[in-house]
Order: structure tokens, then C-alpha cells, then sequence
């Protein structure tokens, strides 16, 4: 990837974050209004929800602006990793905001159960919701989209999290809404919606974690993505037994190491454009930006050992 082509995708990434954030803005301070004048339980955890979506927008811009830059003496990798690091912190943001909904919307109910009365929501904050789930899908459409043209998994992980927001807002609108429409003795919708909004949000959060965490223990790419490597490998004339082979993701990038065969009395120069060969065809199946690092040995016969070692 250019100089350019980095430059053209973080602009892309800064635009699409800062759409989101300035939604989210104005949606976390209509909902907390509507929230707190319209009575609303479910209206607060959602307004919550829109704050964490504003926190995490400015934490994509952040950590985008690190991960581009280019490899330096300390950073032999690149800065990838960082945007994995930003989606992480993604994910545990939406667990946190789900366990405190949660666990508020739980006693909210006990208090119906022990014979506490709630107030009923008002139509101020059935407007709130429906609003909300209308920006907020517009925005999680817009953000995927280009995360995705991108390739930067901190974008839709950011994207996932309007989607979240969209689908809670979709909860809160059915609780609020029929507290609102059939009258006080059906307050207990309001915190049960705000309950059940809580389990999609830990789900979303934990469909994020567990892709960074198996890239921060340098988890290896799956068998049919390296099943993929190897086919390319022996499609070069005069390579074989492709083995040691190693593979992880450093943030939207893939690293590659591989050893492979050659006939032991071809020159260097060939054997070189053979490695340089195969280095190109694995950029152009993952991308430019994946490191590849290519060791070429004698070929072996059956009776000189083992042909993996």
C-alpha cells in the first residue's frame, strides 16, 4: 500500500468515525433528556449505550491515526497491532455498558416484584427511541460499509457497535412504548426491555474479544487460509515441500514465514526470483501490506532425511 493509498484510508476511517460521533452526540444528549423527562429507565440505559458509542468513536480516531504509521527501528511490524488493541478496548467498553444495564434493569424489576411502583415512561422518550433506531442503523450501514472497503477491523467493530445500539434502541422502543400505550400496570416493560437489550450487547461484545484476543496471542490463521499458502507456494515451478510454515494477523495485515524446497544446485539469482515470485502472489492474495518472510533450502532426497526438518 502507497504512501497515498494510507493517507486516502485514513481519511476515510476519520470520516466515517467523525459521522458517527456527532450522531452519537446529539443522540446521547436527547436521550438523556428524554430519559430523565420522560421517566424512563430503559431510555437512560440506552442513552448510556450512545455514550459509550461517543467514547469509542474518539478511541477508533485515536488509535487509526497510531496504526498507520509506517514500521520504524521499534516497530519492525508496523503499528497494526494497535488497531487491534482500539477494537479490544471496543469490546470491553459494550461488556461493561451491557453488564451495568443489566444488572440496573434487574433491580429495577425486583423493585416491581417487592411491590414498588415505577413511573410510566412518557411519549418523549418513545420519540427518543425511534429516532435513535433510525440514525443509528443509517450510521451502522454507512460505517460497515467502508470498514470493510478499508479493511480496518476496529471500523467495524465500530460499526457492530451503532448495530448494537440500533438493536437496543429496538428493545427499548417496544418497552417504553408499550408502557406508554397500555398504561401503568405495564411499567415492568421498561426495565425487562432494557434486560434483555443488555444479553444482545454482551453477545456483540463478545463476537469482537475473542477475534483480538486470539490475534494478541498470536493465534495462527485458520487451516484453509494456510491450506490457500501452500497451494500457492507449489504452483511455482521448482518449489516443494513448503514446511515450518507460520502465520498471524498484525492488525488488518497477515504475516507469513514459510521454508521451502529448491534443487540444490540452481543458482542464487534463481532460487531468489523463485522466493520473490512466490512473495508476490501471497500479496496479491492477502494484500500488500502482509509480511512475507520466504527460506529457501536444498531439496532433499528420500535417503538424506527427513524432508520436514
Amino acid at each position: 500500500m502507497t504512501i497515498s493509498d494510507e493517507k486516502k484510508r485514513e481519511r476515510a476511517i476519520y470520516r466515517v468515525t467523525l459521522t458517527g460521533s456527532v450522531v452519537n452526540l446529539l443522540l446521547l444528549v436527547f436521550k438523556f433528556a428524554a430519559g430523565i423527562l420522560g421517566h424512563s429507565a430503559a431510555m437512560m440505559a440506552d442513552a448510556v449505550h450512545s455514550l459509550s458509542d461517543f467514547a469509542t468513536d474518539l478511541i477508533v480516531m485515536a488509535f487509526v491515526r497510531i496504526s498507520s504509521k509506517p514500521e520504524d527501528e521499534c516497530h519492525a511490524y508496523g503499528h497494526g497491532k494497535y488497531e487491534t488493541l482500539a477494537t479490544a478496548i471496543i469490546g470491553t467498553v459494550l461488556f461493561g455498558v451491557a453488564v451495568g444495564i443489566f444488572w440496573n434493569g434487574l433491580h429495577a424489576i425486583y423493585d416491581v416484584i417487592c411491590g414498588q411502583e415505577l413511573p410510566q415512561p412518557e411519549m418523549l422518550a418513545l420519540v427518543a427511541a425511534l429516532l435513535s433506531v433510525a440514525l443509528k442503523e443509517w450510521v451502522y450501514r454507512y460505517t460497515i460499509r467502508v470498514g470493510k472497503q478499508v479493511r480496518s477491523a476496529a471500523v467495524v467493530a465500530n460499526a457492530w457497535h451503532h448495530r448494537s445500539d440500533a438493536l437496543s434502541s429496538i428493545g427499548t422502543t417496544v418497552g417504553i412504548g408499550g408502557a406508554v400505550l397500555l398504561g401503568s400496570y405495564w411499567t415492568l416493560l421498561d426495565p425487562l426491555a432494557a434486560v434483555v437489550v443488555s444479553l444482545f450487547i454482551a453477545r456483540v461484545s463478545v463476537k469482537l474479544l475473542v477475534p483480538c484476543v486470539d490475534e494478541l496471542l498470536e493465534k495462527s490463521l485458520s487451516p484453509e487460509v494456510e491450506e490457500t499458502i501452500r497451494g500457492i507456494i507449489l504452483k511455482e515451478p521448482g518449489v516443494s515441500q513448503p514446511h515450518h510454515l507460520r502465520t498471524r494477523r498484525i492488525g488488518n495485515a497477515v504475516a507469513i514465514e514459510v521454508h521451502i524446497r529448491m534443487e540444490g544446485s540452481l543458482p542464487l539469482t534463481q532460487a531468489h526470483e523463485a522466493a520473490s515470485s512466490i512473495e508476490r502472489q501471497l500479496k496479491q492474495q492477502f494484500g500488500p501490506n502482509t509480511f512475507v518472510s520466504i527460506h529457501v533450502e536444498p531439496l532433499k532426497t528420500a535417503t538424506s532425511g527427513n524432508p520436514n526438518q
